[in-house]
């Protein structure tokens, strides 16, 4: 018993650095990558801009070791579902908020050229770095749909094992079903924010209460 709480404590902890790590790299990076001039605004902020990457590695770390920490808890009600979250939320997110990361970096070493280039590499550069740009976007949102499949298996196997309250889990499984919902929508450029709002709403509800 004790040591499913030190692990769902430090579930929590994992959960709340990700989570802050993740909001300070979109207050470090958000207005600068929707500028329109845009490598003139990450060369003017560059240190932001890794700031921010560096949040992003955070969060990627630190949510990736949650189904690692949770993995022998799980693998009693299901092994394989469990295996499948370590795989889904531990590598495969894990992978995409490294391709995230490396596209901004790329912005940044872009942008150190970007001054002193002649007009012709200028277009050429931006160019370049619109396309970095949208393999950044839409790597999120493949991010969002391997963080909802993993977030599913995770909230069956809750809702299997009874480790929290049936509602709770089974409002965990209905969120990440809107999550994914959100995610498959934003690869075709439909941005559903609110569709996140009841699994962000969920995850802090239960993980607090740890």
């Amino acid at each position: 018993m004790n040591n499913g709480k030190s692990i769902a404590r430090l579930v929590g902890v994992l959960f709340i650095v990700g989570t802050a790590a993740g909001m300070l790299s979109a207050v470090f990076t958000g207005s600068i990558l929707e500028s329109a001039d845009l490598l003139a605004e990450v060369s003017a902020n560059e240190n932001r801009v890794i700031l921010g990457t560096l949040f992003v590695l955070i969060m990627g770390i630190s949510l990736a070791l949650v189904p690692v920490v949770v993995y022998p808890i799980l693998r009693e009600c299901n092994e394989a579902l469990a295996l499948g979250y370590v795989v889904f939320r531990g590598a495969l997110e894990t992978f995409a908020y490294i391709v995230t990361a490396i596209s901004w970096l790329s912005l940044v070493a872009l942008s150190k050229g970007y001054a002193s280039a002649v007009s012709p590499d200028n277009m050429s550069l931006q160019n370049m770095s619109r396309l970095l740009l949208g393999v950044g976007e839409q790597t999120n949102s493949i991010t969002m749909i391997l963080f909802s499949l993993g977030a599913l298996m995770f909230y069956y196997l809750l809702y299997q094992s009874r480790l929290i309250p049936k509602w709770l889990s089974g409002w965990g499984l209905v969120a990440a079903s809107v999550y994914l919902a959100a995610g498959v929508s934003a690869l075709f450029g439909a941005q559903l924010a609110i569709a996140l709002l009841p699994l962000a709403l969920q995850e802090m509800v239960w993980r607090c209460g740890l």
